[in-house]
């Protein structure tokens, strides 16, 4: 083999000296030309640790490591930071390594850039005969079964950039890794000829894992809810054989429409689990109150995800089967200010949901506006170019009433600004009030009531308000100070 990159054997050991020389005896058979085995001593009570020390001074090529016990997964990871080489291969510290494994297995993972996973061909032995048939691999079936073994060839690459084996749970956190690992693509290839032997025990991880099946489902869906989405329609259920058929029928009680900007269709799986990511309390919240925002990063883009309060129950109905919800107002109401030039955050998708008849949750999605002010901001003292961005406000309000839209919640923090090369850049948020009328001097200087200000500020808006409608100034002003409850 031309190319012979350094692979770094991972063996954790918790009480295994009755294993665990043979175990080191089979790697270090290995006909590969370039490999370290590095042992990570997890706490053992017996012997390991000395057998494993021994092995060490006989062979420059085992490096022995010891932590308090922790748990194989926390071991594996605490040994994979000290390895050296560009590729991982875990190997259980009871079982036996063929001698061309390692071979066979780094030949098939260079010679396809696409490869991410070798896994090797296997036998079980001590407690169970037989080969270990693995189904070909998909990731329809990644998503139902944890079917790819521990003892498989990948780059190190992978595992820093999905953060290692997840410490939380100390059961089955292999198939954890492998989702985050493949879940975005990848091949995965399993060796042709026999690689290793598998010892099953009575007491062995493989069989002891089975008994924390729910937490694992449980840690399962909370970190990786788009792949179960994209593969099985839904969450991984208990039942997991079932859990597409599942998932059929629950959107036939649980209706739901989602509906994604063309351009961000590959956000498509972050929106359809929007619940869960709120359940989970995933992303930053940013407000809290009768509806709740958070800021998330996905796939690049710096998201908004405004979560609606339930309705009452007149509304759930209404809502559910009447009237559009107030996150696809949101949506429809931001494109239609963008399209008469007027700035609001781009729209990027919404997600309605009912149960039945009944309204039950929805979202609104958009990017993050770049305006890091309010309004709220133009009241603290001596703030800088206080006239320029007054006028810009102004001439968006004109802007939005000449074209006949009433914002009915047009408060301090909902208009945006930031100063650009060209002047002040303003944008309007939470739009799903927006009503549609023909709209005169009172009514639109009326809408400037919820907008704290001092006379001198109202003096400003109204001079550029009534300038771009061809209103008096005067009464303009006058309506302003009324409605704003300014006293001469």
């Amino acid at each position: 083999m031309e190319y012979s990159p350094l692979v770094s054997v991972i063996v954790p050991v918790y009480n295994m000296e009755q294993y665990l020389g043979e175990t080191l005896d089979s790697v270090l058979a290995s006909d590969y030309p370039s490999f370290e085995v590095v042992v990570m001593n997890d706490g053992s009570k017996d012997a390991s640790l000395e057998i494993a020390k021994e092995y060490a001074r006989k062979d420059s090529r085992v490096k022995v490591h010891t932590q308090p016990n922790a748990g194989a997964c926390a071991a594996r990871n605490h040994a994979i930071t000290l390895a050296e080489g560009e590729l991982i291969l875990p190997f259980d510290a009871d079982d036996k390594m063929c001698p061309d494994f390692i071979s066979d297995a780094v030949k098939a993972i260079v010679a396809d850039a696409e490869v991410k996973v070798v896994c090797p061909k296997a036998e079980f032995f001590d407690g169970r005969k037989g080969n270990w048939n693995l189904a070909p691999f998909s990731l329809n079936l990644l998503a139902r079964k944890n079917m790819i073994p521990i003892c498989s060839l990948y780059y190190k690459r992978d595992w820093e950039r999905v953060g290692g084996y997840a410490e939380e749970i100390t059961a089955r956190e292999d198939w954890a890794f492998w989702i985050a690992v493949l879940k975005d693509g990848g091949k995965v290839v399993t060796l042709p000829r026999l690689s290793m032997y598998y010892r099953v025990r009575g007491g062995s991880k493989r069989v002891t894992d089975r008994l924390q099946k729910k937490k694992v489902i449980d840690y399962l869906n909370r970190s990786y809810p788009e792949f179960f989405e994209r593969e099985l329609g839904g969450p991984l259920r208990y039942k997991r054989t079932w859990s597409k058929l599942t998932n059929r029928i629950y959107r036939i009680f649980h209706p739901r429409v989602v509906f994604i900007n063309e351009v961000y269709k590959e956000l498509s799986d972050f929106v359809k689990v929007l619940p869960v990511h709120f359940k989970n309390g995933d992303g930053e919240v940013i407000y809290k109150g009768r509806n709740e925002l958070r800021e998330f990063n996905c796939k690049g883009f710096d998201l908004v995800v405004k979560s609606f309060r339930k309705p009452n129950l007149v509304n759930q109905i209404v809502y559910g089967l009447f009237r559009s919800s107030k996150a696809e107002r949101s949506y429809e109401y931001a494109n239609m200010l963008l399209k008469s030039g007027i700035g609001s955050p781009c729209p990027v998708a919404y997600y309605t949901e009912r149960a039945g008849l009944f309204f039950i949750r929805s979202y609104y999605v958009s990017l993050k506006s770049e305006c890091p002010y309010t309004y709220y901001d133009l009241m603290k003292n001596n703030f800088p170019g206080q006239e320029q961005v007054l006028r810009a406000i102004a001439r968006t309000t004109a802007a939005l009433h000449e074209h006949g839209y009433l914002h009915k919640d047009y408060s301090r923090g909902n208009i945006l600004f930031r100063e650009t090369d060209g002047g002040v850049k303003v944008e309007i948020i939470d739009l799903n009030r927006i009503r549609f009328m023909e709209i005169g001097m009172e009514v639109g200087c009326k809408n400037f009531e919820r907008l704290p200000g001092t006379q001198e500020m109202f003096a400003v808006l109204a001079d550029e308000y009534a300038k771009v409608r061809g209103f008096d100034f005067c009464k303009c002003f006058q309506l302003m100070r009324l409605y704003a409850g300014i006293k001469e």
